[in-house]
């Protein structure tokens, strides 16, 4: 059966990812193009994708931004046009298996089929990228909740008076989505530091391992606290084994040991903490780039095929 050749499709703010991959998870080829910003142009873009490629494969997988109801998007993110696109409905005449899912979910999902959550019953991805993207793992499976919206992480509230919507932050900046931003983080050290391009991760970080500017050291002390305080936040609720952090920040080890040690600060200088909660482990998750592509995929052999990949 790993012969069999799947179209997996992550439509991001930035790129179209695209790639077939078997049931193995070895990916076979993949590539990519720019997001189209207006609707009718990226409707074209993946309508051209789909009669390229759906005559080679045996299903069709696709993750995205936003709530997903069963095939339909909802909000869509960084891509509002998405609103109301039913893929499956669109691709119906192909006969072949559609799935959507979002991306946050998708990154979990890869990471509990091929990556550092596998055999983990109960666990968590956790992705710092513009907003916070997530997903949760429950007794093997993909938590999805009543409405379709389990793991949306950016709306959990960090600071309760910031919550209100403003013309710079629609969504307010009292919530996770802007609190964690790692783009925001990346931002703030180069305003600091004076660096012209406020988006060089790899600037940001060589000052964060220089140690030298104590307000650089400072803001992201800061940044590990509010991962640990969101980290601790699930797991009073729902009590899992391990956290994994994706993003392309978890790349740089400073991320994974501040996040750690925040986490202990937390949980040694209260008591009651440490006697009631067990601690999860927290490590880098296994898949970066190509996280969204295995985990469309993973959905679809769920869906498809329940009593071999369950």
């Amino acid at each position: 059966m790993t012969n069999h050749k799947y179209l997996s499709i992550d439509i991001g703010g930035t790129n179209i990812k695209y790639g077939l991959i078997n049931q193995a998870g070895q990916i076979s080829f993949k590539a990519k193009l720019a997001t189209p910003s207006e609707k009718e142009p990226f409707l074209a873009a993946i309508d051209q994708l789909i009669a390229d490629y759906a005559p080679k494969v045996s299903g069709i997988a696709f993750c995205a931004p936003g709530k997903i109801e069963k095939s339909t998007i909802r909000f869509g993110g960084a891509l509002p046009f998405l609103d109301g696109i039913d893929f499956a409905q669109r691709y119906r005449h192909l006969a072949l298996p559609l799935t959507v899912i979002n991306d946050g979910k998708a990154a979990a999902l890869a990471e509990s089929w091929l990556g550092n959550l596998k055999d983990i019953k109960n666990g968590a991805a956790i992705i710092l990228g513009t907003g916070v993207g997530g997903g949760i793992i429950i007794n093997g499976q993909l938590l999805a909740g009543s409405h379709f919206q389990a793991g949306e992480l950016s709306y959990m509230i960090m600071d309760p008076t910031q919550t209100k919507s403003t013309e710079d932050s629609p969504m307010g900046t009292g919530f996770t989505g802007g609190t964690l931003s790692a783009v925001g983080l990346i931002k703030k050290i180069n305003e600091l530091t004076k660096h012209d391009d406020l988006l060089d991760g790899l600037v940001a970080f060589k000052e964060l391992e220089a140690g030298a500017n104590q307000q650089v050291t400072a803001l992201f002390e800061e940044y590990c606290h509010h991962v640990a305080c969101l980290i601790m936040n699930i797991q009073s609720v729902v009590d899992l084994e391990k956290f994994v952090i994706g993003g392309g920040i978890s790349a740089q080890p400073l991320v994974i040991n501040g996040i750690n040690q925040a986490y202990d600060d937390l949980y040694h200088t209260n008591e009651a903490v440490a006697l009631t909660l067990c601690r999860p482990q927290i490590t880098v998750a296994k898949f970066n780039n190509d996280a969204n592509l295995y985990g469309a995929l993973y959905q679809l052999l769920l869906t498809t095929a329940p009593e071999k990949f369950n």
